[in-house]
């Protein structure tokens, strides 16, 4: 028996990376050396994910530069910084740029290293990409006077649907959609409608794929993962679960490890868990800088499988290590050592499942 196990995306930049990009940020490093310092770090990353024994890879995300949310539009001159704002728990606070004038393009995106990439290994690459509801706030709440909402959105969807299928034509045998702002969500209007909006903007983008192509897109949720701080992990898995498995995805990362109560929301995720969709539950708690032992990820693992169906479950980490460059909470090396302790973790369970299915078989 083997039980799929898959990070999310993001890993910790390099000292020598943050570096790198502080100086070219200021105009002391040129485009070119830039490049190098990005190339450095992935081919660093990939190196790093293989020496785990992780059976699908990932390009950490060190070239999304300041952020996992904004990487595909950093460097546009159509945006301003003062857009909405994200507060944590711990007091700190993210902003979003703000839309100044249509139309709506991607600059950059998520494929572009996986040439890259798979000069450096034969394993299978899942590649990260934000949601087009996390994309739809930038977009100003007094409106644009020549370009709609509904223009923009229009536009949003148009791209994020290049995006995906530019992924999968560079090769990524997976590609994940980082949802945080699906619990937020309910914190900014507990009647829900927000959360519904979100979920028929991101189906918009889904219903424009095959059966079989969606069963290799994946949905993440998680409550923020910034400077060991979340934004919305006091949201009660209750009120996001039910609506989440109606996204038209085939795979659910879902983070789970941090949870005050994990086996009641194991079983909230079996209650709404479709036939056709595995979930991918979070074994490693990536704001706790302790790192679990294989035997903690194998027992956390047992626990899913007490309630998720072992055909359609599988295990991650509960967010990326650090989804905005400038967190240094976690280093390289205890999200490499987590990430290792999920893998051995995974196969340990995997194992003692397969045993135990024996002795009844028997």
């Amino acid at each position: 028996m083997t039980i799929p196990t898959e990070a999310i995306g993001s890993i910790p930049r390099t000292q020598k990376l943050m570096e790198a990009q502080r100086l070219y940020d200021e105009g002391k490093l040129d485009s070119k050396m830039m490049e190098i310092a990005y190339d450095e770090a992935v081919v660093e990353a990939v190196k790093q994910f293989e020496a785990t024994g992780s059976p699908v890879l990932s390009d950490g995300e060190q070239r999304k530069t300041h952020s996992f949310v904004t990487y595909s539009v950093e460097g546009g001159d159509n945006f301003a910084p003062d857009g909405i704002e994200i507060p944590f728990q711990d007091g700190h606070v993210r902003r979003l740029p703000r839309l100044t004038a249509g139309p709506f393009r991607f600059i950059k995106n998520a494929y572009d290293t996986f040439p890259l990439v798979k000069r450096h290994t034969d394993k299978p690459v899942k590649q990260a990409i934000i949601s087009v509801s996390a994309l739809s706030l930038l977009y100003p709440v007094d409106g644009l006077p020549d370009y709609s909402r509904e223009e923009f959105l229009d536009d949003l969807v148009d791209e994020q649907e290049k995006e995906i299928r530019g992924c999968f034509a560079a090769g990524a045998c997976k590609v994940q959609i980082d949802f945080t702002e699906g619990r937020l969500a309910i914190k900014l209007d507990p009647s829900g409608s927000l959360l519904t909006a979100f979920i028929e903007l991101n189906n918009r983008v889904l219903g424009r794929f095959s059966d079989v192509e969606r069963q290799k897109i994946g949905i993440h949720t998680c409550p923020g993962a910034d400077h060991d701080s979340t934004h919305s992990a006091d949201v009660d898995y209750s009120e996001l679960l039910p609506s989440l498995f109606e996204l038209k995805a085939g795979n659910f990362y879902i983070a789970m490890a941090g949870e005050a109560d994990p086996d009641r929301a194991l079983r909230i995720v079996a209650r709404y868990l479709k036939p056709h969709q595995r979930a991918f539950i979070g074994v490693i708690d990536v704001i706790d800088p302790a790192i679990e032992t294989p035997e903690m990820v194998c027992e956390r693992v047992l626990a899913a499988a007490r309630h998720i169906p072992l055909d359609q479950l599988g295990t991650t980490d509960d967010c990326g290590f650090s989804p905005f460059c400038d967190d240094v909470s976690t280093t390289q090396e205890t999200a490499f050592a987590k990430i290792r302790a999920r893998v051995l973790g995974t196969a340990m369970a995997a194992e003692k499942l397969s045993q135990e299915q024996g002795r009844q078989n028997g």
